[in-house]
């Protein structure tokens, strides 16, 4: 009997400490879900943006590393072609998100209010126009990008207000690529063009992706695995940060690391440096879309 009930004590041992094991494990695999949920929520995803198309051999290298593009609806600022153009359905094939983005006006061309409504809402129509061509489906955002920093004329705001209001008219959402850095007005006073739109164009809601080159925050030219979110930009509610610029801007990314020899950043892929990469992150790996 005493022999008969310790081998029945040495089972019971057995499946209560197999019992335990399994629940370990399941209480473990339940608090890696979790740290892994957190993890990727406070994570962002990298991007690049370029004005020139890579071509389809760089864009298939790219995507290694990138998991969206920005895309110009019209020829970049001082250009008179797209390269982009009729590149949707390959991106797509490889699995590429969107930043849709389309050229703004300079500040000395917007002298007038009167001027600055009529351009803004032509503006708004050649985006959309071009979008709905390219086969980009309604509710999508679409980035004006504003080259000009610090704070913005009047007029300038009357153009983006008329702008965005004529991309909501035609089924779009509003976004501005503009600096996210803060430019020293004298007197203590500092501005910084994201809050300067957020402020004048109010009630609008703009999305906003948001250049800030400097180190820190910037991590510099460098490959990340874990990427930070937009906000580590400095501008609350960003979208898209972008954190590197090709070429160097060296008033502002003198101290970042990680750029090649003439002054441009590359892909870690692009071992033989083809082309040249402004790098973004975002909460998404689809911004135009999220």
């Amino acid at each position: 009997m005493n022999a008969r009930y310790g081998v029945i004590g040495v089972k019971m041992d057995f499946l209560l400490t197999r019992m335990l094991f399994v629940l370990a494990g399941v209480l473990a695999c339940a608090g890696m879900s979790a740290f892994g949920a957190q993890t990727d929520a406070g994570r962002g995803t990298l991007g690049f943006d370029r004005n020139d198309y890579p071509g389809t051999v760089g864009m298939r290298e790219m995507r290694k590393e990138f998991a969206f593009a920005g895309y110009w609806l019209t020829p970049p600022p001082g250009t008179t072609t797209n390269s982009w153009a009729r590149k949707r359905k390959e991106m797509e094939a490889l699995g590429y998100g969107f930043l849709l983005l389309a050229r703004g006006r300079a500040a000395n061309a917007v002298r007038t209010a009167a001027g600055a409504g009529k351009m803004g809402a032509a503006d708004a129509r050649e985006a959309v126009r071009s979008a709905k061509v390219e086969g980009f489906a309604n509710g999508g955002i679409i980035f004006i990008d504003v080259e000009d920093g610090g704070r913005l004329a009047a007029e300038y705001h009357a153009y983006l207000r008329a702008w965005a209001d004529e991309i909501v008219k035609l089924g779009f959402r509003p976004g501005a690529y503009c600096s996210g850095m803060a430019v020293d007005e004298g007197g203590g006073v500092t501005i910084v063009t994201a809050n300067d739109i957020r402020s004048n164009e109010a009630p609008r809601s703009f999305a906003y992706w948001v250049f800030n080159e400097v180190c820190p925050p910037s991590p510099g030219c460098v490959s990340m695995g874990n990427p930070p979110l937009p906000s580590a930009s400095g501008v609350k509610g960003a979208a898209v940060w972008q954190f590197v610029r090709s070429p160097r801007e060296k008033q502002t990314a003198s101290r970042c690391s990680g750029y090649a020899a003439d002054e441009n950043c590359y892909a870690a892929a692009d071992a033989a440096k083809k082309w040249h990469l402004d790098i973004n992150v975002a909460a998404s790996s689809n911004p135009s879309f999220h």
